[in-house]
């Protein structure tokens, strides 16, 4: 059974995530971090994108990237990973694939749901105790949202910039929704979302997405749904 086509909508966010083979390492030292960064910035350019927010851990990564033009994303992901590979390989001697399958994505409502996406990619090393300030970290995209240096790479939303009139402000605004942390919620909602490749946003922004893309963007639940007969059954028992 062929593959659906991703959930790419002009305009609008889409939160990237991509690992490695059965978990395994894809970034083995800084120079490899340096490069990932470097042709990112590179096929983002020849694509168009504007990428948002990143992170990039021991064995996968987290992107927060626009388009204005519906397969841009995948096509710069797809020469990415491949160009990626390739050197990796080389540099360390090993031979096969890197990358667990293709990459996972979810689109993501401008609104609030995209403040969240940003704090969620910010806090992955903290999460993952590697860190205990995301500011600490040193291959994430917070460090320009903080304004502690400026990144090439990032083109900031226009939500983000509409946190407060200057760069300043902005900082300190976003540095306190950063303490605020990600709940429980929110970061199995995001989780969810990114694992089935869903829209991540209010009803009204899901029903944009399904009625611009004519397919469902809603997550489904777990587990198999309940039969006619079987809930006629336990209405007979409990009544």
């Amino acid at each position: 059974m062929p593959r659906q086509p991703r959930l790419e909508i002009p305009g609008i966010p889409v939160h990237v995530t991509q690992r490695g083979v059965n978990r395994c390492a894809v970034f083995l030292d800084d120079d490899d971090r340096q490069h990932y960064l470097k042709l990112l910035a590179a096929s983002a350019q020849r694509h168009a994108l504007q990428i948002h927010a990143y992170v990039l851990m021991g064995n996968h990564v987290h992107l927060l990237i626009s388009s204005e033009k519906a397969g841009a994303l995948s096509k710069a992901m797809r020469q990415v990973g491949q160009n990626y590979v390739s050197t990796f390989n080389r540099r360390h001697r090993r031979t096969g694939t890197l990358w667990e399958g293709r990459f996972k994505s979810c689109l993501v409502d401008s609104n609030r749901y995209l403040l969240t996406a940003y704090r969620y990619i910010a806090l992955n090393p903290v999460r993952s105790a590697m860190v205990e300030l995301p500011e600490h970290y040193a291959w994430s995209s917070v460090h320009a949202k903080l304004a502690l240096l400026q990144d090439p790479i990032v083109t900031p939303h226009e939500a983000f910039l509409a946190g407060a009139p200057d760069r300043l402000q902005r900082a300190e605004a976003y540095s306190a929704w950063l303490r605020a942390g990600v709940s429980d919620d929110e970061l199995a909602g995001i989780r969810q979302h990114i694992k089935q490749e869903r829209a991540l946003g209010s009803p009204r922004f899901q029903a944009m997405a399904e009625k611009t893309l004519g397919r469902s963007v809603i997550v489904r639940q777990q587990g198999r749904p309940r039969s006619k007969q079987k809930d006629e059954s336990s209405a007979k028992r409990s009544g």
